[in-house]
């Protein structure tokens, strides 16, 4: 089939998969247009989602919109297509994101394809994983996917685990005292069955989890101060099994590729069968942020912590229609 006949609907199914991308609080702050003339596609990053408090340099922005680009090229390949991908094509214009070219067909040793079935499995837990290690050999798999994507992700030690920690309960604590972080927390927590309901975004009470009662799972409590009905209490890991993922250095192209390296460890570690959750809390904390990293490590920048493990994932958040994200020219 040729770009030039691929119908509408076949346009819409791509950027579906692409949009069940993880984003901070499930703002999905992407936009995407169809070029029908050359067969690509055009990523925008949507700043009227963006978190001026959270993430006032939106790095976490082109994070998200980077898993989806990732998502997109995956869904490309599944469906024989090889995605020519660039990264910010125009310096005229900061917000286009990426352009991801539908040239074809796929080489054989393709290695996104293999990856597609984990899209629509891939959950964040904010459930209890179990005390279960994860096998050396899957960490190394999970390395190598961000090394794919011209990051690092690292399992570090005992002592940089509890750092971590520390720094987490440290920004919980800020956030506390923070009415204006306070605020915009709010601004996407879905709280109750009408809210959560009639929004094709943001972060509904059944993906709250437990309120942690023992455990030191770094689990963000989107509930805050606020009484969920029915939510109940549970013991968290005592000692989690973290990852960093970062990048040499801290610009717009490393956010890029550190948000496709994220998406391309979270889709190979479903299809190990693990349980993932993300926590970027104390990187929302410009003070703090700088200390994530292991003075050890050559990483120069941690763009996200990961928590893995084995357990229960978590259902599905809602997702924006389509139509609402997605401009085809040439129709």
């Amino acid at each position: 089939m040729s770009v030039r006949t691929l119908d509408a609907k076949a346009v819409t199914a791509l950027v579906a998969d692409a949009t069940a991308a993880p984003s901070m609080h499930n703002a999905q702050p992407w936009r995407f247009r169809f070029r029908r003339a050359d067969g690509a596609f055009e990523v925008y990053a949507d700043l009227d989602r963006a978190m001026p408090h959270a993430d006032p340099t939106t790095r976490a922005l082109h994070l998200g919109c980077a898993a989806a680009v990732f998502n997109l090229r995956v869904a490309a390949a599944h469906a024989g297509w090889e995605p020519v991908t660039r990264l910010l094509p125009d310096p005229a214009d900061p917000a286009l994101l990426a352009e991801v070219r539908l040239a074809g067909p796929t080489a054989a040793d393709d290695d996104l394809a293999p990856l597609y079935p984990a899209i629509r499995r891939r959950r964040t837990s904010r459930q209890p994983f179990t005390d279960e290690e994860i096998p050396q050999a899957v960490k190394d798999t999970l390395s190598g996917a961000a090394v794919l994507e011209g990051a690092q992700l690292v399992f570090p030690g005992a002592w940089h685990v509890r750092t971590l920690l520390h720094l987490v309960q440290d920004a919980e604590g800020r956030d506390d005292r923070d009415s204006a972080a306070a605020e915009e927390l709010s601004r996407w927590t879905r709280v109750g069955a009408p809210a959560a309901g009639q929004s094709g975004d943001g972060v509904p009470e059944d993906a709250f989890g437990p309120r942690k009662r023992f455990g030191q799972a770094p689990v963000r409590d989107f509930a805050g101060r606020h009484p969920v009905p029915d939510r109940g209490t549970a013991v968290f890991e005592e000692t989690p099994q973290l990852a960093v993922l970062g990048t040499q250095d801290d610009r717009p192209r490393d956010w890029l590729a550190a948000g496709q390296a994220l998406e391309r460890v979270l889709l190979q570690a479903t299809l190990d069968g693990l349980a993932t959750s993300l926590t970027s809390h104390a990187l929302e904390w410009p003070e703090l942020r700088w200390t994530v990293r292991d003075p050890e490590s050559a990483m120069g920048f941690v763009q996200m912590v990961l928590r893995l493990g084995y357990g229960p994932s978590g259902p599905g958040t809602p997702r924006r229609p389509v139509d609402e994200v997605l401009d085809i020219e040439g129709d």
